[in-house]
């Protein structure tokens, strides 16, 4: 649910009458008061999983930062560096002010990038990326896993949550759908575009573009409590 103090409903308009950049900018201030933002309970287990791993970390990457929320759990576990990326000027912003001080001792850098075209090679150890599938059209979804394979070192870890498509009988199927379809037309009739889509690179679709791109997978069911029972974490382990 909304906070009180998150954004109205004609900010929300204006958000989602703007291009996918601006209307974040837009948005970034409010972000972390509204139901969009990956839970706290959700990516803390993320990273303390990942912790548990054993492998080192050297270098942390999250793409599609938003306001920072992944980079505040998973600093700790750097040792060298954590950085993020997105495309959205505003929320980069916001991430930076919303850092400061938070806990771990890796230097924080913040990138205005694409998730279609990142600015690295083979530096990271993890990258993750949380709540921002909607934003990647599904026939870009090669590209994406392509750029995580690329930005991450042999042995790297891609660290991420999903789900699995849900029956047709389930109302959240028919809501993510209604949704999908007013945003389709929305992107007919009014440009620019903004790209929002529910029930994308879910298992086992993700599981097959992360093979076809050298990854191991290991997702796991029942790792988080309820209301978050249904998500599955997953790490993908670049083999080659």
């Amino acid at each position: 649910m909304f906070h009180p103090d998150g954004p109205t409903f004609f900010e929300l308009a204006q958000q989602a009458l703007s291009s996918t950049d601006r209307g974040y900018d837009l948005l970034a201030p409010k972000f972390d008061l509204t139901p969009f933002r990956t839970p706290d309970e959700v990516l803390e287990v993320a990273a303390a999983r990942t912790a548990k791993a054993g492998a080192p970390v050297r270098k942390v990457l999250d793409v599609c930062c938003g306001t920072g929320a992944a980079m505040r759990w998973f600093r700790p576990l750097a040792s060298e560096a954590i950085v993020g990326v997105d495309r959205s000027t505003g929320m980069l912003a916001e991430a930076e002010r919303r850092l400061k001080g938070a806990p771990g001792s890796a230097p924080m850098s913040f990138v205005r990038g694409d998730a279609l075209d990142l600015p690295f090679e083979r530096e990271f150890d993890v990258v993750t990326c949380f709540g921002a599938f909607g934003h990647i059209l599904e026939k870009d979804e090669p590209l994406f896993v392509g750029q995580i394979a690329k930005v991450l070192a042999p042995g790297g870890r891609f660290v991420f949550i999903t789900g699995e498509m849900p029956k047709p009988t389930s109302p959240s199927f028919w809501l993510a759908r209604g949704f999908n379809a007013a945003i389709r037309i929305r992107n007919l009739l009014y440009k620019p575009e903004f790209i929002m889509y529910y029930l994308t690179f879910l298992l086992p679709r993700a599981t097959r573009l992360l093979e076809a791109h050298g990854f191991r997978e290991e997702a796991t069911r029942g790792a988080f409590e309820a209301p978050y029972s249904h998500a599955i974490l997953v790490t993908a382990t670049l083999e080659s």
